[in-house]
């Protein structure tokens, strides 16, 4: 489904104030063609009145906004970038966009990330925008994956967070000891368990290595790959995780969590929502990030990036990179990513949050304690193909955890077939 709302920016300018300093330099004229792929109807709105907001400040734009249908926009990105190209469209960060860089259809602007404003405010997501050492794009929106726990556990067993790889596993000891599950996890559609290795790989051997092993760069029976697997067979011969948690769904694991039969959840913030109308307060809910393991290592998060870019065949791309600027300013990070909005996390560190103590800790996480990088998720960040079939493989591990070879000798046939 597809559909275009053209605006006259001059009829809106009345109606907004404070000028951009580039506009009280510069006038942007004509034609700026923006394809979204926001098609639901909260994001559509956010989306659609920041455009507004951005027309009022450039009357002399033409601005001409198509929406998209999310799972349409997927098939159709490569044909209308290479064929009728907009001047802005929306996709995603790191090996999600890389076959369009890659193509040479994303334009590169490493001179936006030049800019002090958003080099030092947007210094989080970089690595995540950034392809053979240019920037292809930028981030509007995010949010943090981290150790959801039930605090009223963690203080009946007087425990705190965990600083360390050795204090998570005392604390999980104590934690089974008590008869629960250290961790819920339903991995039955395979994800979960994309995440549990994202932060123990990317705690055992960094980001940049992760990403090198998403590329195809490393092999699967490389030893440290095989020392990220060590790590999560200490959890799994401790009986850390759920039992058959295979059989269930992120959603069906939610009720061990919620009945006290497992203390904490690696999820993402979607998670908390559910959590809390099953009747769990904030007093008995809490957040930590994922404790180092290597303390050589910087510390480095999950947090999907949604994400805008200037087509290379785009026909203006002065006016394009305004509104590239315009989205990631502070003001607009906090107005489309408030609560009545987006509801996720600003990308820029100077723009403020709504009060949600979730919010909250994950903001300072990744604005000022994540600086290893921002990786994407296993299956933004690995090609498709070697996604679905190493997450078989990362299910299995949990499960069968002696199959560690034939996993890995599989999962090294399936690389040399991908990349």
């Amino acid at each position: 489904m597809r559909s275009t709302l053209k605006a006259s920016a001059l009829a809106l300018a009345a109606a907004f104030a404070a000028p951009s300093a580039f506009a009280e330099g510069h006038s942007l004229s004509g034609d700026l063609k923006i394809f979204l792929d926001t098609s639901n109807p909260a994001p559509r709105a956010t989306m659609e009145a920041m455009i507004e907001r951005f027309g009022a400040e450039h009357p002399g734009l033409n601005i001409e906004t198509t929406v998209i249908d999310r799972e349409a926009y997927k098939t159709q990105i490569r044909n209308f970038l290479t064929a009728d190209a907009p001047d802005v469209a929306t996709w995603y960060a790191a090996n999600r966009m890389k076959p369009y860089v890659d193509a040479g259809l994303f334009e590169d602007v490493s001179d936006l990330w030049a800019e002090p404003e958003i080099a030092e405010n947007l210094a989080s997501t970089k690595g995540a925008m950034t392809i053979d050492g240019k920037q292809w794009g930028v981030p509007y929106t995010y949010y943090q994956w981290g150790i959801y726990y039930r605090k009223d556990i963690y203080e009946e067993l007087g425990l705190n967070e965990p600083a360390n790889w050795d204090e998570m596993k005392s604390n999980c000891q104590a934690i089974v000891d008590s008869g629960r599950a250290c961790y819920t996890i339903g991995s039955k559609f395979l994800w979960t368990a994309g995440g549990w290795f994202d932060y123990l790989n990317m705690r055992t051997n960094g980001f940049d290595f992760h990403m090198e092993l998403a590329a195809g760069e490393v092999p699967w029976t490389d030893d440290r790959v095989r020392q990220t697997f060590a790590n999560w067979k200490e959890l799994i011969d401790m009986g850390a995780f759920l039992e058959n948690h295979q059989n269930y769904s992120w959603q069906e694991a939610l009720p061990f969590m919620v009945n006290g039969e497992a203390a904490a959840y690696l999820m993402g913030n979607f998670a908390v929502a559910p959590l809390r109308e099953a009747g769990l307060t904030d007093d008995q809910l809490d957040f930590y990030q994922f404790p180092a393991i290597n303390p050589d290592v910087a510390m480095a998060e999950d947090a999907p990036t949604d994400t805008f870019h200037i087509p290379a065949n785009a026909s203006n791309k002065e006016a394009a990179r305004e509104f590239l600027r315009f989205v990631v300013s502070a003001e607009e990070q906090t107005e489309i990513n408030n609560g009545a909005n987006l509801g996720q996390l600003p990308v820029n560190a100077s723009a403020s949050i709504d009060d949600d103590k979730f919010l909250n800790e994950g903001f300072a996480m990744l604005s000022s304690n994540s600086p290893g990088g921002v990786a994407q998720f296993f299956d933004r960040d690995f090609p498709a193909e070697m996604a679905a079939e190493a997450m078989q493989g990362l299910q299995e591990f949990m499960v069968f955890p002696d199959n560690l070879e034939d996993i890995l000798s599989r999962l090294e046939q399936v690389r040399s077939r991908v990349y």
